[in-house]
């Protein structure tokens, strides 16, 4: 699933896959675009307020890229640009058609837009919506997971391990559950393919902060420690 790149001005080039390379525009990475032609159908909670998409067949999320921390605070949403494919549009676009072309449960890539000015860009991303799917911190602000989910979740973490997978941000809201129990992840910005093993320790370790965090924030969340040990029981080769 190779990107194509399309220059449409010396400031602003275009990514898509092969599927989308001739109709995509500038047009799409605009929300007043999506909501003249009515077809926003939702958005996302937190800081990149992603908005989700109805376009023909398709489902799809646009999100703007912005920084966190204490960067964002002062620079909301441009970096330093050191080429068309280390922006980190093109760096996730490129990683989940890989990770696709590895049947791995991730979204598929879309497009993206980058905006040059002068030593800083701005970029934006379009990628599938995974239908009919919950992210799995809502799911246990309202039930509690059987076991067999729990392990499929440390099956699905597994299998991108493997593929030496590093995902950057891997917290409880990036997980999701569709209506056939597969587990997806998602929000691959600043992930990559990275050598070694001690990292993926590190990487469920986060992902149990998480839970214990919102555990803390909220009476009667659906975590225990069972439920930890049973996606570790998944997790385990």
């Amino acid at each position: 699933m190779a990107l194509i790149e399309q220059k449409i001005s010396a400031q602003q080039n275009l990514f898509a896959t092969a599927e989308f390379i001739g109709q995509v525009t500038p047009g799409w990475f605009d929300v007043n675009f999506w909501q003249q032609q009515q077809a926003i159908t939702g958005q996302a909670k937190g800081r990149g307020a992603a908005i989700f998409i109805q376009h023909q067949q398709h489902q799809w999320v646009l999100r703007h890229y912005r920084r966190g921390g204490l960067v964002g605070k002062f620079i909301r949403d441009a970096f330093w640009f050191t080429g068309q494919n280390r922006t980190r549009v093109a760096r996730e676009l490129n990683l989940l058609a890989q990770m696709r072309e590895w049947h791995l449960p991730c979204p598929s890539p879309v497009a993206g837009r980058v905006i040059q000015s002068g030593l800083l860009y701005r970029n934006d991303i379009l990628i599938e919506r995974i239908a009919d799917a919950t992210d799995v911190h809502d799911i246990l602000c309202k039930r509690a997971l059987t076991d067999d989910q729990w392990q499929s979740i440390g099956r699905t973490i597994r299998r991108f391990h493997d593929k030496q997978v590093y995902h950057h941000d891997l917290n409880i809201h990036n997980i999701l559950l569709d209506a056939s129990d597969e587990v997806w992840l998602i929000d691959f910005d600043k992930c990559d393919i990275r050598i070694g093993e001690r990292w993926k320790q590190d990487n469920l370790a986060r992902l149990h902060r998480s839970l214990q965090k919102e555990l803390g924030k909220k009476l009667g969340y659906h975590f225990s420690q069972s439920d930890w040990l049973a996606l570790i029981s998944g997790y385990q080769p």
